[in-house]
C-alpha cells in the first residue's frame, strides 16, 4: 500500500448534486452481501493459506480458490486461456553478517533495517562522517568518497511548518539522498528518532522476509548497483557512533539545525552484506467481461486487489503462527470478487456493462507491488486502451483515526481519484452521494503526506502509465502487519458497503458514454 495531487475537469452542470439513481444498478448492488464477503474472506484469510505470501504454498492456493470462482462467474480466462499470468520475480535473500560500531554489535530489524539488491560488501573503517541533515550546503565541502557517512534522516525544521521526521523519506530527502550518494560514499547510516518504537514490533524478524524484485531488473541490480548501500539506523547505534565525542546524537542533532555540524568522527565500523538470489514462481489472477458495446468494448475499466500478505509469523516465542492478512488485503480481494460476482449477475440477466472489464488480483504486492509493476509492463489489455483502476487495499476494519469517532462505522479513505482526472473524481464522489453516502476522507490525497499511502498500493503502477486510479482504503490499525488481523476482527456490513461504492462508480465508469479524461499532471513518478 507504500497522496498526491488530485484529478480536474468536468462532468457537467449538476455532477456534484445527487444524480437520478439507477434502478438496474442498485438491483446488482444488493448481489454484493457481507455474508457472502465473510464466506470467501474466511478461507483466503484462514490458516490453511498460512499467510498467502508471495512465492509460497500459501499464495498458490489463494491464485487457485480466486481463479476457480472466476471461472463459477462465468469470466473469461485472457491469458492464452489462462487466468494467470506468470510473474517472473528474483528473491533475494540480504545477510548482514556484521554490524559493528566501536565495538558494540546491532542486530537488522532490531537496531536497524537494510534492504536492497547490492553487490556483497565489506567495509572497515576507522572514521565516520557526519553530514547533519545532508542539505548542498552541509556537504558541498565533505570528502565522502569511500566513507561511512552519517546522516539525520529527517526532514530539516522551518519555522512555522510542522516537522516531517518519520523514516519515510519525502520526496526533499530522496534528493538528499542522491546528493550524498553522488559524492561516492562507501555507506551510508540514515538515523532516524522514530525508527526504534517501529522495529519493536518486528523483534528482530524481517517483515517482509527476503527481498524480490522482477526477475531481469533484479539481476542486473544484483551485479551492477554501485550505489552506497544505505541502512535505517535508530538512535541508539547512531549514539555508539558518537560516543568517543562525548556527544548524544540528540545534542548534535540540535545542533544542526541552525549551523553545519559535518565532521569527522573518530569511530571504529565494520559492516559486511552479502545476498544470494533465487528465482520465484508467482501468479497475478485474471478474470475478464467482454463488453456489450461494439464501440466501447475495447476499452477497459479495471478492478484490483492484492491477494499476497506477508505469511507465516517467525518471531521467537509467538504463539500464533500465520499473519492472516484478513483486512491486509483479504478485505480488498473478497471485495473485488464481490463485484465481479455482481457484474456477472448482471451480465446473465443481459444487462451487461458496455465497457470490458479486468478484474486484476495482484501477487508480490507486499513486496514492491510486483505484480501490478508486471502487468503494467506486460499488459493483457493496451494501457492506452484502459479507462481506470479502481484499486481496493483493506476496506474491512476501522483505521485508527476512526476508533471511537462517529463517522467509524461510515467512511472510507479515497486516495488518488482527482490526481489524473477531474472527471474521475466526480464520478466516484457523485456515485457516492446518490447511493452509498460513505464520508469520502480526503486526508491521504496527497503525493507529499508523510505516510506516501498513494505510492503504497497496486493502483500506483497504473497511474504512473497516466491511467486515472481510485484507491479505497480504511487506514492502518494495531493489527496492520501483524498476527492480530483476523477474520473475527472484519466488520462485513462495512466491507460489503465499500465494495458497493467501488462497484457504483465502476458501474458508471463502464456503461457512460464518454471516459474519464485525464486533464492533470501526474505526481512525481516516485516511490
Amino acid at each position: 500500500m507504500n497522496k498526491l495531487p488530485l484529478w480536474i475537469v468536468a462532468l457537467g452542470f449538476s455532477v456534484n448534486a445527487c444524480a437520478q439513481q439507477n434502478p438496474t444498478a442498485m438491483k446488482y448492488a444488493k448481489v454484493i452481501t457481507a455474508e457472502d464477503a465473510r464466506k470467501h474472506l474466511s478461507i483466503l484469510a484462514s490458516d490453511e493459506f498460512e499467510g498467502r505470501e508471495t512465492g509460497k504454498p500459501g499464495a498458490d492456493k489463494a491464485a487457485n480458490y480466486l481463479a476457480a470462482e472466476l471461472k463459477k462467474l462465468g469470466l473469461q480466462a485472457p491469458v492464452n486461456g489462462s487466468y494467470f499470468l506468470n510473474v517472473p520475480l528474483t528473491e533475494s535473500s540480504v545477510e548482514v553478517p556484521a554490524f559493528t560500531i566501536n565495538g558494540q554489535a546491532f542486530g537488522n530489524w532490531k537496531d536497524f533495517f537494510f534492504q536492497g539488491a547490492f553487490p556483497d560488501k565489506k567495509v572497515t573503517t576507522s572514521d565516520i562522517v557526519f553530514v547533519g541533515y545532508g542539505t548542498a550546503a552541509e556537504i558541498a565541502n565533505a570528502d565522502l568518497t569511500g566513507k561511512v557517512v552519517l546522516w539525520i534522516n529527517e526532514d530539516k525544521p522551518e519555522e512555522g511548518k510542522a516537522p516531517n521526521t518519520s523514516y519515510r523519506m519525502s520526496p526533499a530527502r530522496q534528493e538528499i539522498v542522491k546528493g550524498i550518494r553522488a559524492k561516492n560514499p562507501a555507506i551510508i547510516l540514515a538515523a532516524n528518532s522514530e525508527l526504534s518504537a517501529l522495529l519493536k514490533r518486528f523483534a528482530g524478524a524481517n517483515p517482509g522476509g527476503a527481498r524480490m524484485g522482477l526477475k531481469k531488473e533484479e539481476k542486473a541490480a544484483t551485479s551492477t548497483n554501485t550505489a552506497a548501500p544505505m541502512f535505517n539506523i535508530t538512535t541508539d547505534v547512531a549514539d555508539a557512533a558518537l560516543k568517543p565525542t562525548g556527544k548524544t546524537f540528540a545534542a548534535i542533532k540540535d545542533a544542526a539545525k541552525t549551523a553545519s555540524q559535518t565532521q569527522v568522527l573518530k569511530a571504529a565500523a565494520d559492516i559486511a552484506i552479502t545476498t544470494q538470489n533465487k528465482d520465484v514462481k508467482a501468479v497475478d489472477v485474471l478474470g475478464f467481461m467482454p463488453g456489450s458495446d461494439a464501440k466501447l468494448k475495447n476499452e477497459i475499466l479495471v478492478f484490483s486487489a492484492h491477494y499476497d500478505h506477508i505469511g507465516l509469523n517467525t518471531r521467537p516465542g509467538a504463539t500464533d503462527k500465520v499473519n492472516n492478512g484478513a483486512d491486509d488485503d483479504g478485505s480488498g480481494t473478497t471485495g473485488v470478487l464481490e463485484i465481479a460476482r455482481a457484474f456477472a449477475q448482471a451480465k446473465k440477466d443481459g444487462k451487461g456493462p458496455k465497457r470490458s472489464i479486468l478484474f486484476l488480483f495482484n501477487v508480490g504486492e507486499e513486496k514492491g507491488l510486483l505484480g501490478s509493476e508486471y502487468y503494467s509492463e506486460h499488459p493483457v489489455f493496451p494501457l492506452e486502451n484502459t479507462i481506470a483502476d479502481l484499486n481496493i487495499d483493506m476496506i474491512g476494519r476501522v483505521g485508527e483515526e476512526y476508533i471511537g469517532k462517529p463517522d467509524s462505522a461510515n467512511f472510507v479513505y479515497s486516495i488518488g481519484s482527482n490526481m489524473l482526472s477531474s472527471d474521475l473524481h466526480k464520478i466516484g464522489e457523485n456515485a457516492n452521494n446518490t447511493y452509498t453516502k460513505l464520508k469520502l476522507d480526503y486526508k491521504y490525497d496527497d503525493p507529499n503526506d508523510p505516510n506516501r499511502f498513494y505510492y503504497r498500493s497496486d493502483h500506483y503502477n497504473f497511474a504512473k502509465h497516466n491511467v486515472p486510479i481510485i484507491f479505497y482504503f480504511n487506514g492502518v490499525h494495531a493489527d496492520y502487519h501483524q498476527p492480530g488481523d483476523e477474520v473475527s476482527k472484519i466488520n462485513f456490513p462495512l466491507l460489503a458497503k465499500r465494495a458497493q461504492l467501488a462497484y457504483y462508480t465502476g458501474w458508471d465508469l463502464a456503461n457512460r458514454a464518454t471516459r474519464p479524461v485525464v486533464d492533470k499532471t501526474p505526481a512525481p513518478a516516485t516511490r
